[in-house]
């Protein structure tokens, strides 16, 4: 009865648990790709649109 109990309270904490891991993955993640952008296109034009948020519109 305690093993079923156990295996019910697994399956429905399992998914929540996926979900947090892979959000704060994600969020790490994130923060270390804006830290290589910061480092690596200081003082250039990309580094400059990336803070000001415009994006570029290439013609096709």
């Amino acid at each position: 009865m305690a093993g079923s109990i156990i295996i019910i309270v697994i399956l429905l904490l399992a998914p929540i648990g996926i979900l947090l891991s892979s959000s704060i993955f994600a969020a790490v993640f994130t923060s270390l790709l804006n830290r290589d952008v910061a480092t690596t296109h200081d003082g250039t034009e990309l580094g400059e649109l990336a803070e000001s948020g415009v994006a570029i519109q290439l013609d096709a």
